[in-house]
C-alpha cells in the first residue's frame, strides 16, 4: 500500500467536507468550495496548520468525484465499518478473555524492556566505575612510584637502604608489634558497595607502598577497615600519601606500632658502635618473638572491631 493510500484511508473524507456518504458530485463539490474558502493558507497566513487541511480537502475531493476511487474507497470504509460491528457484538466473556490476553502481552513486553534497560544500565555503570577506577588507580600508583623513587635516591645518599631495613627491624622489635592504621570513609547504612571500598579495592591501593598482611574490613560498622603492614615504613608512606578514591576520600590514622621520633646520638663513636653490635645480637630473638605474637594481635584486632561493631549496633 503506497504511503498516499494510507493517508487517505486514515481520513474519513465525507466528514472532512461535512457531507453524507450518498451526497452527489455537484454536492461534494459544492461542500469542497465551501470548506477551502474557509481554510486557504492565503487567508490564514497565521494558522500552520490551514496548508495541510486544504491539501486534505483537495484530496477528498480528488477520491469522491472519482466514480472507481469512491467505489474502492467506500468498499473499504463499508468493511472497516463491518468488522466495527463484529467486535461490538462479542460476548462479554470473548471480549474480556482479548482483553486480558493483550493486557498481559503488553505487560509482559514492558517488563522485558524494563528488565533490558536495567542490565544495559548496569553494565554501563560497572563499565565506567571500571575504567574510572583503573584510570585513576594507573595515576595514584605512577605518582607514588615517581615519590618513592625520589625518596629511595635520597635516602641512599644518606644512610643506603641497608640501614633503612635495619632501622625498621629495630623499631618493630622495640615495640613487639607490626604497624596498624585505622581507615575510615562515608559510607550510608544501606550501601551495599561500602561506599565503593571492598578488601580487594583497599589491597590495591595500599599495596604500592609495601607488603600488607592483612586486611579487615568491618561488617557491622560500614566505612570502616583496618590494615597491617609488614614494615613501619610501608605504613608511614600510607599514612603521609594515600587518599583513596576521588569521589569517597580515605582517613587513615595511626592504630598500632606507630614509630617513636629518635633523636640523632651526639658522638657517633665507640658507644653508637657497641649499641649497634647489641642490637643487631638481639635482632634474632626480637622478630622471632615478634613473628609469634602476630597471629594473637590479629586476633585481638579482629575481636576488638567485632565488639565496637556490637556496640555500635546497640546504640543505633
Amino acid at each position: 500500500m503506497s504511503g498516499k493510500a494510507k493517508d487517505i484511508l486514515q481520513m474519513d473524507l465525507y466528514g472532512l467536507l461535512a457531507i453524507e456518504s450518498s451526497a452527489t458530485t455537484k454536492e461534494i463539490k459544492k461542500a469542497y468550495r465551501q470548506k477551502a474558502l474557509t481554510c486557504h493558507p492565503d487567508k490564514n497566513p497565521d494558522n500552520p496548520k490551514a496548508a495541510e487541511l486544504f491539501h486534505q480537502l483537495s484530496q477528498a475531493l480528488e477520491v469522491l468525484t472519482d466514480a472507481a476511487a469512491r467505489a474502492a474507497y467506500d468498499k473499504i470504509c463499508t468493511a472497516k465499518k463491518q468488522a466495527e460491528e463484529r467486535n461490538r457484538k462479542l460476548d462479554d466473556t470473548r471480549k474480556k478473555i482479548k482483553l486480558d490476553l493483550e493486557a498481559r502481552e503488553r505487560q509482559a513486553e514492558a517488563q522485558t524492556q524494563e528488565e533490558v534497560q536495567n542490565t544495559r544500565t548496569l553494565e554501563e555503570e560497572i563499565a565506567r566505575l571500571r575504567e574510572e577506577g583503573s584510570r585513576q588507580l594507573e595515576e595514584e600508583q605512577r605518582l607514588i612510584r615517581e615519590q618513592i623513587q625520589r625518596e629511595r635516591e635520597a635516602q641512599q645518599q644518606q644512610t643506603g637502604d641497608s640501614t633503612q631495613r635495619q632501622s625498621e627491624v629495630e623499631r618493630c622489635s622495640r615495640s613487639n608489634v607490626t604497624p596498624k592504621l585505622k581507615l575510615k570513609w562515608k559510607c550510608k547504612k544501606n550501601d551495599e558497595m561500602n561506599g565503593g571500598y571492598s578488601k580487594d579495592i583497599l589491597l590495591r591501593l595500599l599495596q604500592k607502598y609495601g607488603d600488607v598482611l592483612n586486611v579487615i574490613v568491618s561488617i557491622k560498622k560500614k566505612g570502616s577497615a583496618v590494615v597491617e603492614f609488614a614494615t613501619v615504613r610501608a605504613a608511614e608512606r600510607a599514612v603521609k600519601n594515600e587518599c583513596g578514591l576521588s569521589g569517597n576520600p580515605l582517613k587513615i590514622w595511626w592504630l598500632e606500632g606507630q614509630p617513636e621520633v629518635i633523636p640523632p646520638a651526639s658522638q657517633p663513636g665507640s658507644f653508637m658502635s657497641s649499641q649497634s653490635s647489641l642490637t643487631n645480637e638481639r635482632d634474632y630473638e626480637s622478630v622471632v618473638m615478634m613473628r609469634m605474637r602476630q597471629a594473637a594481635e590479629r586476633q585481638r584486632l579482629i575481636e576488638q572491631m567485632q565488639r565496637e561493631d556490637e556496640e555500635d549496633a546497640a546504640r543505633s
